[in-house]
């Protein structure tokens, strides 16, 4: 059995500048799972940088208001969604509130640094 505790995932600064912790990942432990499984912040008026990933990616968003960029669309977004992201698509996130915007995300196959890309708006 394998039980991890956000707090014990090291903190790192993403491609997009976002507060990141990977929660779950193949590379990590010994898991038989193609995705990974991470934490991400967006703290409140910041943006992250728009950036593009190789793989499709599932943001879930728990705590905090923002918008979502997703090629030439732009949806307001809230705890409890989900929202998909295609391969290749260019996102970013826009905080619009007033604390931090809290959400997982998961890749499937799982994260590779080599799968991002940061990119002009």
């Amino acid at each position: 059995m394998l039980i991890k505790d956000l707090k014990d995932c090291p903190e790192i600064i993403a491609g997009d500048n976002s507060i990141l912790r990977e929660v779950l990942h193949p590379k990590n432990e010994e898991l038989k799972i193609r995705y990974s499984l991470a934490h991400a912040i967006v703290k409140s008026g910041e943006i992250s940088l728009p950036h593009r990933m190789k793989t499709s990616e599932v943001y879930y968003i728990l705590e905090g208001e923002g918008i979502i960029y997703i090629n030439d669309e732009s949806a307001e977004g809230h705890p409890g969604q989900a929202i998909y992201i295609p391969p290749s698509a260019k996102q970013y996130l826009k905080n619009k509130g007033n604390a931090d915007l809290k959400f997982l995300c998961i890749f499937d196959p799982a994260w590779r640094p080599d799968d991002e890309e940061v990119v002009k708006v």
